[in-house]
């Protein structure tokens, strides 16, 4: 497979898959983009890339999907599904069920089709400058052969087993980011309260036990109170969480700091936050 030679389709133009569809055109890549709302591939059209139809599919024998949730993917999988043929390669950068991924793969599979879930990590810094690192689940051979469009995208890609273990461990990932963002946002209270200048946290902290790269993103926003331009939404950190908390369920693990702070987030998001950047989570703190 000379993965230079083929055509790309793009599915899902939203923070971190405008992004990441950019860098791919930049490389020379020849990429269709679709998007539910079509004026999202407005700007990535004038850079060269070409507005598709789902129906157009079989054009494109690899197929990038960077979607917002299960129900998401599943819609546009089903709208692709019959278009599908056995060279198509299906790439997931969405971060999803481990179940959906799995029940996905296998209907792929009946189509003589590939599914590789590959999520990704490093926020919407990440997808600009190339610096995402991914996690892959499914063949390794073709994870291998994947590598030329790995390499534009990300700085690592690692194997993590079969299909939905690259989805589990995404899942991991964004339990600890999620949970930390509660953490990190009491903290800026209560630094605050004790008289601290919030806005010397990040500095002071920087280099220590307590340090992250979510903290040395969040704090300073929560200090400020600077909320825009989004670069996670509530409502994304939500569903990654409670497809955490629905894991550890169905394997039968008890994960109660999670729980607490599944509830902090829905609480959060059912304020009118669902859309508003992770940061906005100091304020149902400070409520």
């Amino acid at each position: 497979m000379h993965i230079q030679q083929q055509k790309i389709a793009f599915l899902g133009m939203g923070l971190m898959g405008s992004r990441m569809a950019k860098r791919l055109l930049d490389a020379n890549f020849q990429v269709g983009v679709w998007n539910r709302t079509a004026s999202a591939c407005d700007a990535l059209v004038k850079r060269g890339a070409e507005a598709i139809a789902l129906d157009q599919i079989a054009d494109y024998p690899i197929v990038l999907l960077c979607l917002a949730d299960d129900d998401a993917v599943e819609s546009v999988f089903r709208q692709i599904e019959n278009h599908m043929t056995a060279q198509h390669v299906l790439v997931d950068f969405s971060s999803l069920s481990v179940q959906k991924t799995k029940h996905l793969a296998q209907r792929a599979t009946h189509r003589q089709a590939i599914w590789i879930d590959s999520p990704v990590s490093g926020g919407t810094i990440g997808a600009e400058d190339g610096s995402l690192v991914i996690f892959a689940g499914g063949d390794a051979e073709v994870i291998q052969q994947l590598s030329p469009i790995y390499d534009v995208l990300s700085q690592r890609v690692t194997r993590m087993g079969d299909t939905g273990t690259g989805q589990a461990t995404k899942i991991c990932n964004q339990l600890i980011v999620a949970a930390n963002s509660t953490l990190i946002a009491e903290a800026v209270a209560l630094a605050g309260l004790a008289g601290v200048d919030t806005t010397l946290l990040a500095p002071a902290l920087s280099g220590g036990f307590a340090d992250s790269k979510p903290f040395q993103i969040l704090a300073p926003r929560m200090a400020t109170h600077t909320f825009e331009p989004v670069q996670w939404k509530v409502q994304t950190l939500s569903k990654d969480l409670n497809n955490a908390v629905t894991l550890a369920t169905e394997l039968k693990l008890n994960i109660p700091v999670a729980e607490k702070a599944l509830t902090q987030l829905k609480t959060h998001q059912n304020s009118g936050y669902a859309e508003a950047d992770l940061a906005t989570v100091i304020q149902q703190v400070k409520a």
